[in-house]
């Protein structure tokens, strides 16, 4: 066996938007397997927000990725060489090893991920199935924890992990409001997901259009964007509110992030504060493969609905994440490769 491997390697880092020759593209070849090793066909790489944060070297909840080292990224695959006990041929793996086109592993690294045996699509692995999936889950769950009747509302509502929060809203009884951009994205959350609302922040009325959709305040705000939007939430949060802060993409290409207004700062400076943290999808690590499985109970009874911009080619991956941070895909961004 002989395979080429094609690698984006991190070549320098970025001020604001990253451009092209922040990555390198390395080509190696991937012979033998080792005992208890397994090789890996990537099918598809999922872009996310949090990657331009790993692309900084500055203080995270997660180290940076490395210079020389393939990009930080989730891929889902098909193995396809095996001299493991634990794996087989054919078998569907989440791995979270950079973006990469093979991945030879050890069959116990913990960065593996089984995908159930199922008649939806691999990609979905990659966001409502996966981690976009599962941080919406427990953020909406345990920092969130929402009550039948409350007023829930959630910043980028069409995006790979506010479509999960606001359904999932919904199913627990909530009133729901999502903010999205644009007329199409609105209309996809509002007839196709079935929120309550959504308002478009692009048009110009933000802090108007929040007030007429939440009449009785907001109960729970679920944090994705930072920015105008926090400010506009912040005077309608009631008392005893939560804000689970899964992210805030406004300020992802600020030249200092530690300088950057933060959902922290506007929170902070209220008079009654509500009850708002950072959260990371890997402090409930141990119970991910029983919120997939709910999760995945939800999509085949139709009852979650997600949409992707698959886009082909991994040589697009640079611009994939430019297009995320800007706001141009629609849904979960994949590269298919």
């Amino acid at each position: 066996m002989e395979y080429i491997n094609k690698q984006f390697l991190l070549d320098k880092r970025p001020v604001g938007m990253p451009d092209d020759d922040c990555w390198k593209l390395n080509e190696e070849k991937i012979t033998s397997l080792k005992k208890n090793e397994i090789l890996i066909e990537v099918k598809y790489l999922s872009i996310d927000p949090y990657m331009r944060g790993r692309m900084n070297d500055s203080m995270s909840y997660a180290p940076p990725a490395k210079i020389g080292e393939p990009m930080t990224g989730e891929t889902a695959g098909v193995v396809i060489e095996s001299n493991s006990n634990l794996y087989s041929v054919g078998d569907k793996v989440c791995a979270h090893k950079g973006w990469q086109t093979y991945i030879k592993a050890k069959d116990t690294d913990t960065a593996l991920l089984k995908v159930p045996e199922t008649n939806i699509g691999l990609s979905s692995f990659l966001g409502t199935l996966g981690m976009p999936g599962r941080t919406a889950y427990f953020g909406l769950n345990r920092v969130g924890n929402p009550k039948s009747g409350e007023t829930l509302v959630v910043s980028a509502a069409s995006g790979a992990v506010g479509t999960v929060v606001g359904q999932l809203g919904k199913i627990y009884g909530c009133r729901v409001i999502g903010i999205a951009g644009g007329p199409e994205k609105c209309a996809y959350v509002k007839n196709v997901l079935k929120l309550d609302e959504c308002i478009d922040y692009k048009a110009g009325n933000l802090e108007q259009d929040l007030k007429n959709a939440c009449p009785n305040g907001i109960d729970i705000y679920f944090e994705n964007v930072g920015g105008p939007v926090t400010r506009a939430i912040a005077p309608l949060l009631n008392k005893g509110s939560r804000v689970p802060i899964c992210g805030f993409i406004s300020q992802y290409n600020a030249k200092d992030v530690l300088k950057a207004e933060t959902p922290f700062d506007v929170l902070g400076s209220l008079e009654v504060k509500p009850k708002h943290r950072f959260f990371v999808v890997t402090e409930w690590a141990d119970e991910w493969e029983a919120a997939t499985k709910e999760i995945l109970e939800l999509v085949s009874q139709d009852k979650m609905r997600y949409r992707e911009t698959i886009t082909k080619g991994f040589e697009n991956a640079p611009q994939a994440l430019r297009d995320v941070l800007t706001g141009k895909n629609f849904g979960k961004q994949i590269i298919e490769i």
